[in-house]
């Protein structure tokens, strides 16, 4: 469960506030496919961050799975994340000297390297998810081996790695094409239902957000609506 109320985010630019959310109230339940629409600038990579927990609000309070994140400190936040959050950006993030197998392997590592919820150890498990995404091949690839798709399931597996609780994306297809696209949101929606992993993804893409259960579209750093919605058929989703 995530439950956000009356967030808001100032930054200062040229020495003047510059107010890019406020007044957010929403809660999204477990397992949930949430989308968060809206033109540039409209806040939603901001809300998507706080309600991550990867930056601090200006104001109000954001709880996720029950913790308040603005009464922790920044340390506590990053080992909460390991414990709960997985993430997909739209620029990777992969580190270019290891391997996709040792790319996955970093955030179990990082956990402790306990074993997952079948008892699977942590090089079982990695392979296990990078075979899920298609990639048994490239195990021992690096990064600049991959196609940009291949960069992305990639770092689609290092985000369940840890078997996370909520899976946060930002624009997880915006440098992909429409078919590699396609492909890619089809292993979130099955992961999201296979391992009851809430999702909540940020995008500007509207073939994109058809697919969620929910849309929550923001403009000028605020909720303007709030749909629930049946999803529709898969489909291809647009590319860049």
């Amino acid at each position: 469960m995530i439950v956000a109320e009356g967030l808001g985010k100032t930054y200062t630019s040229g020495g003047r506030p510059l107010t890019v959310l406020r007044d957010v109230d929403l809660e999204v339940d477990p397992e949930a496919f949430v989308a968060i629409l809206g033109p540039s600038g409209s806040g939603k990579t901001t809300l998507l961050g706080l309600l991550a927990g990867l930056d601090q609000p200006s104001a109000g309070t954001v709880l996720l799975d029950g913790q308040d994140l603005t009464r922790l400190t920044e340390d506590e936040r990053a080992q909460f994340r390991a414990e709960n959050v997985g993430f997909v950006f739209q620029t990777f993030h992969l580190l270019p000297t290891l391997t996709a197998l040792e790319n996955v392997l970093v955030p179990i590592e990082l956990r402790g390297a306990r074993p997952g919820r079948n008892g699977a150890g942590p090089h079982d498990r990695a392979v296990s998810l990078l075979e899920r995404v298609g990639l048994g091949d490239r195990l021992d690839h690096y990064p600049a081996q991959l196609s940009g798709g291949e960069q992305q399931r990639v770092a689609l597996a290092r985000a369940f790695a840890n078997e996370p609780k909520i899976l946060f994306a930002d624009e997880p297809t915006g440098n992909l094409d429409a078919e590699t696209g396609a492909t890619v949101i089809e292993l979130m929606e099955e992961l999201n239902r296979e391992a009851r992993t809430t999702l909540v993804l940020v995008t500007h893409d509207m073939s994109l957000a058809d697919r969620a259960r929910r849309v929550i579209r923001l403009h000028g750093g605020r909720v303007v609506s709030d749909d629930r919605v049946d999803p529709a058929p898969a489909g291809p989703v647009a590319g860049p």
